[in-house]
């Protein structure tokens, strides 16, 4: 197998330059010719305009076609013809008029139907073979074409300066040159630095006696030798430290899995508890009726706290950590939402929010149908307990193929602005007495956002400019 010839950094270092700086020389020189050409050619143009005019200013007095064209004229071989304003050659000074075509659609004769004047730089004529310059002016009544023919001498007219085009090659041939010994001296600190790098890869002594250059280059390749060697010693107490932040993570983890224990442990016993006081009490205690009411309604009502406690948790750490093994189905979203609505519905009066609804369309997605709930669920309850509004809307903001967006809104009192980056923490309250007294758990927000990221959205919330909450999130359809 033959081997790959690898140029040194600096050779490769100059190459791209070099292409670079002839990319720049040739896009230059190539513009200036390209204008200069066109500046010599309106210039011609111009001259032949002029021309054009006085043979209209005679066709305008009435004089015989051969006569306008004759006398002297500016330029060798010019070929004169006149056209009507249909296309029709009535006249041409080197032809006979009936073997010509139409010349309406001639670029030059089309500028000047126009535009007045119109130009082509070297077309071949279909006429009779040769190659001119054509130049066309409108009158009234007619359009006259003189057309010089590519000589010499109309070579040398348009030819671009040949001279400045030299002097802008010498001068890229001479930075071409300063940059080739640029380039090899920077080239050879570099290719010097990576001999380095390989050694100190391999753990072995940078042993190069020469000195790098006194410059910026060579400031930072000492600092990088000298750090080298500095590395050297200090690598058994980094594998030492390394071990100790080892031994550190495993501790933290030890912890992390010891306090998730207790809380489990802290959130069953109360509940176990109150469920044997409840027993205990409907078993036929010796206490009053209205003591005894009064501690089954609260150990009912903290029991059924602390189980909604134990299922949001359950519910947010299975979305956290085994989010693959929750099952997906086709689910109408506009069903949900219609349910909520007829729940709300038959709540009591003093409980109830009206549910306006706009979904003008149906809208299917392939999700969990509990978490979806959820989402619309904690929402509604959350607008409920919280807002102190009357009325929550729910919209339909965009749907496509691969996703919805959906706008649910309340027209209550909102939060204040401080409050709205942490509305999706867990366990955050921004009134803590009112959120326990009304049995929130505090994670029914948390619990929102992450079921809204199970699909593949995200969510936002906002205080509406009339009052309430305003919440926003999109779910992947697929």
């Amino acid at each position: 197998m033959a081997s790959v010839i690898r140029l040194s950094y600096y050779k490769r270092l100059f190459l791209v330059l070099l292409a670079f700086l002839w990319s720049m020389v040739l896009c230059f020189v190539g513009f200036q010719y390209m204008r200069e050409k066109r500046y010599k050619s309106e210039l011609l143009n111009g001259r032949l305009q002029l021309y054009n005019s006085r043979l209209l200013e005679k066709l305008e007095r009435g004089l015989p076609y051969d006569t306008i064209a004759g006398g002297r004229h500016p330029y060798e071989g010019l070929r004169i013809s006149v056209v009507t304003l249909s296309g029709d050659v009535v006249y041409d000074n080197m032809l006979f008029c009936d073997s010509l075509d139409n010349h309406r659609l001639r670029p030059e004769v089309a500028g000047a139907l126009k535009s007045g004047s119109g130009y082509h730089i070297g077309r071949r004529s279909a006429s009779d073979g040769r190659v001119y310059f054509y130049s066309a002016t409108q009158g009234d009544g007619f359009v006259v074409r003189t057309a010089v023919p590519y000589s010499a001498s109309l070579h040398e007219l348009l030819r671009a300066d040949l001279a400045f085009i030299g002097l802008v090659v010498l001068i890229a041939l001479a930075i071409s040159i300063s940059g080739f010994f640029v380039a090899r001296r920077l080239g050879g600190n570099i290719e010097r630095l990576d001999r380095f790098a390989s050694k100190a890869e391999r753990g072995e002594p940078f042993d190069d006696d020469r000195g790098f250059p006194d410059d910026e280059l060579g400031s930072i390749s000492n600092h990088i030798v000298s750090l080298y060697e500095q590395w050297q010693q200090t690598v058994k107490d980094r594998d030492a430290a390394h071990r100790d932040a080892m031994r550190r993570e495993q501790e933290k983890i030890g912890i992390k899995r010891q306090l998730t224990d207790n809380m489990n442990h802290e959130l069953k016993t109360p509940v176990a508890a109150m469920q044997v006081c409840l027993e205990t009490l409907l078993s036929g205690i010796d206490l009053s009726h209205e003591r005894r009411q009064e501690l089954i309604e609260r150990c009912y009502i903290h029991n059924g706290r602390l189980m909604r406690l134990l299922g949001d948790v359950s519910l947010i750490t299975r979305m956290e950590d085994g989010g693959h093994l929750i099952g997906k189905e086709p689910v109408v979203v506009n069903d949900i939402v219609e349910e909520i609505a007829r729940e709300l519905a038959i709540m009591p009066e003093e409980e109830r929010m009206m549910f306006h609804v706009r979904f003008d369309e149906p809208v299917v997605i392939y999700g969990n149908m509990s978490l979806i709930v959820s989402v619309f669920r904690n929402l509604t309850e959350n607008a409920i307990a919280y807002s102190g509004g009357r009325n929550i809307y729910v919209s339909l903001l965009e749907n496509d193929d691969d996703r919805c967006t959906i706008c649910f809104e309340d027209d209550g009192c909102g939060v204040g602005q401080e409050h709205l980056p942490r509305l999706f923490e867990r366990f955050y309250r921004v009134d803590k007495g009112r959120s326990r007294r009304m049995g929130g758990t505090g994670l029914g927000l948390a619990i929102v956002k992450h079921a809204v990221r199970f699909h593949g959205g995200v969510i936002t919330v906002a205080n509406r400019p009339g009052g309430g909450l305003r919440f926003e999130f999109s779910l992947m359809k697929r």
